[in-house]
């Protein structure tokens, strides 16, 4: 017999509560088994592609964590020390700018630039605060990212939660899969293969995405030689996951600079201009398409509350479990929803439920 309706939602009520005080008091700690967990998730098509061709799941999941250890060195030795230094220089020429800006429009419009008058002041002490908190700024993100727990501890565990997470993958969504209510299997798995499909679109797709324009948009601008074109780039890139704000924000950053550095040479200027249009197009013709599909479920507005509240609540972890979770409660939402308009609640009387599309 099957437990009342009630009881179960407070015994799922209750291990819902359990997740997030052991989230709250454990965030620290479990910060490399959820990057580890994260990475082994991302990584699980291709263990699966690379055993239909014949490697036993032991090599393939070793050859796979090999080359990741290999980038992520690049990374760390190269890549990620350039872009920290190019960020600290921006963030210091970035009065520098201003007073160019206030001087170019006092020039142009020296009606509205009066010397106490509030434009001329804004922009002075949007300069001073650059300076001023865009240090600390850089300081805490960087705390935040390797402060948590020993940067070593972190490097050393992170692969190895991955490997073995990777390698074990199929037979540990076997187990759950067991552990699931049996009146309720179905159901479950129905929501469940949602839910991956909406991650998988998501994060492995959006995240391709995002690594290849942010990797054109960093190489492109420094071919151009614009300085900070690698932080732009970078900048533009990492928030390519909201449409369209991506391409404007590190656009209307880059062609800024632009003016600055080449005032005059139209040619510069428009080249840096056309390799935002060209990464427009590139996402929005061939890249999302192709690695993302038509919809992966996930308004950006509701992707920003999720990392706005888990980010505020949880810091750093919270942020990197507020895609799945948000995710995850997207697609519930949908699918009571879904419930709701067969109900006799939604409809009213005893009659045929309005067909619901497919999505909804």
């Amino acid at each position: 017999m099957a437990l009342p309706v009630r009881q179960q939602a407070l015994y799922w009520g209750l291990a819902t509560a359990v997740f997030l005080v052991i989230l709250w008091y454990l965030g620290p700690i479990l910060l490399p088994f959820i990057v580890g967990g994260a990475i082994a998730y991302i990584l699980d098509p291709l263990a699966d592609r690379l055993e239909r061709i014949g490697l036993p799941r032991w090599a393939a999941t070793t050859v796979i964590v090999l080359v990741g250890l290999f980038v992520l060195v690049l990374a760390v030795g190269f890549v990620i020390p350039m872009i920290i230094r190019e960020g600290s220089a921006l963030v210091q020429a970035a009065p520098t700018y201003f007073e160019a800006l206030r001087d170019w429009l006092t020039l142009r419009f020296p009606d509205l630039m009066e010397q106490d008058g509030l434009i001329r002041r804004g922009l002075t002490d949007l300069g001073e605060t650059i300076r001023a908190r865009g240090g600390q700024l850089a300081q805490q993100v960087v705390a935040g990212l390797f402060g948590v727990v020993n940067a070593l501890v972190f490097i050393v565990v992170v692969p190895v939660v991955a490997f073995y997470l990777l390698l074990d993958w199929d037979n540990m969504v076997a187990r759950i899969d067991e552990l699931l209510p049996r009146d309720h299997v179905g159901t479950v798995r129905e929501v469940a293969r949602e839910i991956d499909r909406t991650l998988a679109s998501f994060v492995r797709g959006q995240g391709t995405v995002c690594l290849i324009l942010g990797t054109f948009y960093s190489v492109a601008l420094m071919a151009v030689g614009l300085q900070f074109g690698l932080v732009v780039g970078a900048v533009a890139g990492l928030i390519t996951f909201i449409p369209y704000v991506g391409a404007l924000v590190g656009g209307a950053l880059a062609i800024g600079l632009a003016l600055f550095q080449f005032w005059g040479d139209w040619l510069s200027i428009s080249l840096v201009a056309a390799i935002f249009a060209a990464g427009q197009f590139l996402e929005g013709n061939i890249l999302t398409p192709k690695l993302v599909g038509s919809s992966v479920g996930l308004h950006p507005v509701w992707l920003l509350l999720a990392l706005s509240a888990f980010g505020s609540i949880y810091g750093f972890v919270g942020m990197l479990v507020a895609v799945p979770v948000a995710a995850a409660l997207g697609v519930i939402a949908r699918f009571v929803l879904a419930r709701y308009r067969e109900s006799l609640l939604y409809r009213g009387s005893d009659r045929p439920a309005d067909p619901v599309e497919p999505g909804e």
